[in-house]
């Protein structure tokens, strides 16, 4: 439920992490598309899924950003007074779920294109996690969109069906994928899993803040501010680990690329290298 007034200090709490997501996802996409070169191409198709995932997400911000600016005026000088919700205007929380309905697939896509499995294999992966993460951002958002705490919760469950599969898929089957990977590739994996099942756990803590007993303009700012932090992760920081097993992958097939892009990395890999061919 949007609040009908805001504070000074939690309106600029929200415009602060809105624009801080901006600013992270732009220049997130634009790093990952400069760093092409630094990879082998078999893996710069993970790299650029990555970028659009940010650019997608920068964009939806933007659009948040203005919904948000437009939602809450102040009538004090200087903006020093209380905000309140502009007549006829209203916050729209349907972009976050338009852009987790685009990006949450892609972000798993990215993670098993970057690994280069068998063919047969990643299409496994992807015929079961892609339509999995669109159900499970579809599910979520009837709940989002309720002011009742019981109808909120029903599709809160409904939409952590699909979740726990989700994470039975990176944890169990991809695992199983993961045997012919260098050691500090399959390191990184684990690491990202871990990554993302944390950053993931803190949209639901966020989403059940009202049915929780967090009404009103805290509960509203905690969530914004969490959604916001959340997306960062999952997207800004998953798109770098993604270009380091890109990297490291490079290394591995490549000895040569390895030693052109810098002595100090080719020794970091070498044995690693060895181990692999071995």
């Amino acid at each position: 439920m949007i609040p009908d007034v805001l504070t000074k200090g939690q309106f600029d709490t929200v415009y602060n992490v809105l624009s801080l997501a901006i600013a992270a996802q732009l220049f997130t996409a634009v790093f990952l598309l400069a760093v092409q070169p630094r990879v082998l191409q078999r893996y710069r198709q993970a790299l650029v899924i990555s970028a659009i995932v940010c650019g997608i997400a920068a964009y939806h911000y933007f659009r948040i950003f203005g919904s948000f600016k437009a939602a809450f005026v102040s009538d004090a000088k200087g903006g020093d007074g209380t905000y309140t919700q502009a007549i006829g205007e209203s916050f729209n929380e349907g972009y976050r779920y338009v852009d987790w309905l685009l990006t949450v697939p892609l972000l798993l896509t990215e993670l098993v294109v970057v690994l280069a499995l068998a063919r047969k294999l990643q299409a496994s992966l992807l015929w079961r996690l892609i339509p999995a993460s669109a159900l499970m951002i579809a599910l979520g958002y009837p709940g989002e969109l309720s002011a009742d705490n019981a109808t909120r919760l029903i599709w809160g469950t409904l939409s952590t069906i699909p979740f726990l599969y989700i994470l039975y898929v990176l944890f169990v089957e991809l695992t199983r994928s993961l045997d012919h990977q260098s050691p500090s590739v399959r390191m990184t994996v684990s690491r990202m899993r871990i990554l993302l099942f944390a950053a993931w756990g803190v949209y639901p803590i966020a989403y059940l803040l009202p049915v929780l007993g967090g009404d009103g303009a805290i509960a509203w700012v905690s969530k914004q501010a969490g959604y916001s932090v959340a997306d960062i992760v999952a997207k800004c920081l998953y798109g770098i680990l993604i270009y380091r097993i890109a990297r490291l992958k490079s290394f591995a097939d490549d000895a040569g690329f390895a030693k052109a892009e810098g002595k100090e990395e080719m020794d970091g890999t070498h044995e690693e290298i060895i181990e692999t061919r071995r």
